[in-house]
């Protein structure tokens, strides 16, 4: 039988638990606690997730693409794939150490996408991202933590809020896409898409192509028809004024 080994423990900002990353042949695997949250071998539902959303993307030669989450590379690597040269993107990654990992042991996974010259990796909170600009992106692609129901950073919930979909909406551009992964379904979150202006189309993917686990993936485009709903121009008003995490 493959030994288990344990390479390295990191850190989560703010929180107690932390995270590890693991290694049995090939495979890697990180884990929080006793759970794990992502192996190398399960990497269908990440990939889809950014093919998904820059296909949307087809038209625009320049697009600006913001993931929030690094994980193990998959999703970025996959979103570099259907972009264009010309097109830029905005890695935001809560943990320092899975940006180490990502740049050490886990390099080669998905082909050492952050070695990328259109990619740039900023560790932080995706969310505080979302407040700087209005309109500033083409396709907000969120695999952070477990989806709507998060497990490694409490505050990741406020992603998934009215308040936090209604920020995402004004950092897109017109008909812009927010791409969101989860472990499971949640139609209390696909309400708050459609209620927030987004045209919702709610996908289902194997973890692994063939077999595993069937993971969700929410494809939300920015309604042109939206009507600018008072709590949106509330949250837009307010900006900056949401304290740092």
């Amino acid at each position: 039988m493959i030994p288990r080994i344990l390479i390295d423990t990191v850190e989560i900002p703010g929180e107690s638990k932390k995270l590890s990353l693991y290694r049995r042949g090939s495979e890697f695997s990180i884990s929080i606690g006793s759970r794990q949250l992502m192996n190398s071998r399960e990497n269908g539902s990440e990939k889809a997730l950014a093919e998904l959303a820059c296909q949307k993307l087809s038209n625009r030669s320049r697009a600006n693409v913001l993931i929030g989450g690094l994980g193990m590379g998959f999703t970025l690597a996959s979103a570099l794939n259907e972009i264009g040269p010309a097109s830029k993107v905005v890695v935001a990654e809560l943990v320092p150490g899975v940006i180490e990992w990502s740049r050490g042991p886990l390099a080669e996974l998905a082909g050492a996408p952050l070695k990328d010259r259109r990619v740039s990796v900023r560790q932080m909170d995706v969310g505080e991202i979302l407040l700087e600009k209005p309109e500033a992106y083409d396709a907000i692609i969120l695999d952070v933590d477990n989806g709507p129901s998060g497990l490694t950073h409490k505050d990741n919930d406020r992603l998934y809020s009215m308040e936090g979909l209604f920020i995402a909406f004004s950092a897109l551009r017109p008909r812009g896409v927010l791409a969101v992964w989860s472990a499971g379904q949640d139609p209390a979150f696909s309400k708050r898409l459609r209620k927030a202006g987004f045209e919702v189309d709610e996908r289902r993917i194997r973890a692994n192509v063939t077999r595993g686990a069937r993971q969700v993936i929410w494809l939300a485009v920015k309604s042109e028809s939206a009507l600018e709903a008072p709590y949106r121009r509330q949250s837009k008003s307010g900006r900056g004024k949401r304290r740092n995490r």
